[in-house]
């Protein structure tokens, strides 16, 4: 029995290096990301890896990319986020946190819901806090702490996070990042 099972995780292993050229944990080559993308009732054309933990009302439009290691807790007022956005590897996104209950000791735990709009972009390993909202077209740059809200077509970056320029869409669909001088940041 284990023979066969060890084989069959080998063949997984080398059509999805072979075809895709990738090596994934062994839970991520029997999950299809966008079975699962269904089944919690995400829009059409959305994946979500498997190794993403899901708590609680977190609603996701279509054709989004849910990367690895990510975690959506949606547990303190739900999560919302739009259509057509990609959610990088490492990428936490919480509507609650304990701050206040941990420093006085109260029985507090503060909650509100976390909103991304449609067309965004968060690089790996941000951290979006409670209470947020994320306008349309926005960048979220890597490893940025985002604990405040922002505008349609934003490019935000930092610990904690700040805008630090705008994304131009043309009339033929040409994107242009603007960034700020650091003295207008």
């Amino acid at each position: 029995m284990e023979s066969k099972i060890k084989r069959h995780i080998e063949k997984k292993q080398y059509i999805m290096q072979s075809k895709y050229d990738r090596f994934l944990p062994i839970a991520e080559l029997f999950v299809d990301r966008w079975k699962k993308a269904k089944k919690l009732g995400w829009g059409k054309g959305t994946s979500v890896y498997d190794s993403c933990i899901v708590m609680g009302n977190v609603e996701v439009g279509g054709g989004c990319w849910i990367g690895p290691n990510t975690l959506l807790d949606g547990t303190g007022g739900g999560i919302e986020i739009g259509n057509h956005c990609d959610i990088s590897a490492g990428v936490q996104i919480y509507t609650h946190d304990s701050i206040e209950r941990c420093i006085t000791e109260s029985k507090a735990i503060k909650k509100s819901a976390v909103k991304i709009g449609n067309n965004c972009y968060i690089a790996p390993q941000c951290i979006i806090s409670k209470g947020v909202s994320i306008g349309n077209q926005c960048v979220i740059a890597a490893n940025s702490f985002v604990n405040r809200s922002y505008g349609n077509q934003c490019i935000i970056a930092g610990t904690p996070a700040k805008q630090i320029g705008e994304v131009n869409i043309d009339s033929n669909g040409n994107v242009e990042f603007i960034y700020f001088k650091k003295e207008d940041r």
